[in-house]
């Protein structure tokens, strides 16, 4: 058996629940939160690759390109503090919107947060549109970012929550889904706008976020919240109802209990963040903190919102470096959907560990042809051939990312915490998964700068790394239901020493009485 792999199948994976219209419908408007997180991803990097919008903001990055291409490295010419602060600064607002939004989840739902996170964003986007210097650039970029940060952390948990057992991969996959066609869409508005004649393209692709922060916020004031969530608010009939309504059953006990004991163990936490610290929640924990952290040392991030400017860096031209950025968009998509069709069938770990082989291969080749090309002077051009042949390997690394790290990096965080610490564990995963994705884009283009081709290898280190913790401590959670994930943390090698046995007697408890009775 390998490590880590053992999943029980209690009681519970056998609820009564139907695949109902409403439950598929509820969820793929939620599913949307993702647009925004996907369109700011796509949008970015386009953006900054514009001549006319370097030219009002960053004029320093254009005087370097122009005065000194005859003798900088290929590898330094975008390497700008200010220009990865527009970039950036984004991810620091949605990492304190995450914790804000922990606590706004919790008390007021799920569908409440992300209607915050819609409007919020929707303030970003006119800003960003109008925008005539670089202070209410930035200012437009925090609103972003709060947005971000609420919808990223209430989505997922709704998802969750909300889809029955056998099919909550897919449908919490359906979040990754938004976030890729954004990136996708993003691609192809900044492909477009670029070509208006005039110079100001790169106003239209910002304020086209407004679209996507639209359609979250509508989506959010007509969902309803979860039946966790209403339980948790006190409201157990109205929990009920809604269990029954989205299970398409009237048949809801067994896992109408376990929502009981959920809630009720949930109430004896006076604090959700000091909780979180305690022994028994140690696996959560650290999953919460170590998965998003080796999502954005995967290095993915680089590839999506700096596409344009690295196939720029690389001799691609603007047309081109726009245009390779939307394949690898369009590929990220199709993958998604390989994800949303396996995860269920597969599991999550078969697709972390395959994932994250492909990914380990693709950035080795990706960083041998870089050094044979531009060597460690960063002089160098690529053939056509050269060209299409570098592009394979970016977009099979991305596609391998997009049916792994992309969407398991939310789904299982999202899954594997009990009610009394979820908002908290969904905070965290947020937190380190944006304070990672800021560092990551403050630091890219001076460590590509100064790193060169070896800026890939120090990438794929981690993509090895992660690939061997994954077979080792995370277990396979399919078809367990939220409320009873205990089980398999009780059942794993190295976790079960950490889950008290009141933990899951409870379960066992009603298991013999029915089995009996």
């Amino acid at each position: 058996m390998a490590a880590g792999s053992y999943a029980p199948q209690g009681r519970g994976a056998n609820y009564e629940a139907r695949v109902t219209g409403f439950v598929i419908c509820t969820c793929l408007i939620a599913a949307t939160g993702g647009l925004l997180f996907g369109y700011d991803l796509g949008i970015s990097g386009g953006v900054t690759s514009m001549e006319p919008f370097l030219k009002k903001f960053f004029p320093s990055v254009l005087q370097n390109q122009s005065e000194e291409a005859a003798h900088e490295s290929a590898y330094c010419k975008f390497d700008s503090q200010l220009l990865t602060l527009f970039t950036s600064s984004l991810y620091l607002a949605a990492l304190v919107a995450s914790f804000v939004a922990s606590v706004l989840t919790r008390i007021f739902g799920r569908n409440f947060s992300m209607f915050v996170g819609g409007l919020s964003f929707l303030l970003g986007a006119i800003l960003n549109g109008v925008a005539t210097g670089i202070a209410l650039l930035i200012v437009g970029r925090l609103f972003l970012g709060v947005g971000v940060g609420f919808a990223n952390q209430s989505v997922p948990v709704y998802l969750s929550e909300m889809a029955p057992a056998k099919i909550r991969g897919a449908l919490n996959i359906g979040f990754q889904m938004a976030i890729t066609i954004g990136i996708l869409v993003a691609g192809l508005i900044n492909y477009g706008t670029a070509k208006i004649e005039g110079g100001w393209g790169w106003r239209v692709s910002l304020a086209l976020a407004a679209v996507p922060a639209v359609i979250m916020t509508v989506g959010a004031y007509i969902l309803p919240d979860t039946p966790n969530s209403i339980m948790e608010r006190g409201n157990p009939e109205k929990a009920r109802q809604m269990l029954q309504k989205i299970r398409g059953t009237v048949n809801v006990d067994a896992e109408f209990q376990d929502l009981v004991d959920a809630v009720q163990e949930a109430k004896k936490v006076e604090n959700p963040w000091t909780n979180i610290l305690e022994p028994r929640y140690r696996p959560q924990l650290v999953l919460c903190i170590i998965i998003p952290f080796f999502q954005q040392l995967t290095g993915i991030n680089v590839i999506m919102f700096y596409a344009p400017v690295l196939f720029k860096t690389l001799g691609f031209g603007d047309d081109g470096s726009l245009m390779s950025a939307v394949i690898t968009g369009a590929v990220n998509v199709v993958a998604t959907i390989v994800s949303i069709y396996s995860v269920d069938k597969v599991g999550r770990r078969v697709l972390f560990l395959e994932g994250g082989i492909q990914m380990f291969i693709c950035q080795i080749a990706v960083g041998v042809m870089i050094a044979i090309k531009f060597g460690l002077d960063g002089v160098g051009v690529l053939s056509k051939g050269d060209a299409n042949m570098l592009l394979f390997f970016i977009c099979a690394y991305v596609a391998a990312f997009a049916w792994s790290w992309g969407p398991m990096g939310w789904l299982v965080p999202s899954e594997i915490c009990p009610l009394e610490i979820r908002s908290a564990g969904q905070a965290i995963n947020v937190a380190v998964n944006m304070i990672f994705t800021f560092i990551i884009a403050q630091v890219f283009l001076a460590m590509l700068c100064h790193m060169k081709f070896g800026l890939f290898f120090f990438f794929a280190c981690f993509v090895a790394a992660m690939t061997v913790f994954v077979y080792f401590f995370v277990p396979e959670t399919k078809n367990i239901p939220i409320e009873e994930m205990n089980q398999v943390w009780k059942s794993h090698w190295f976790w079960g020493k950490y889950i008290p046995d009141e933990a899951v007697i409870g379960l066992t408890v009603r298991e013999l009485e029915e089995r009996d009775g």
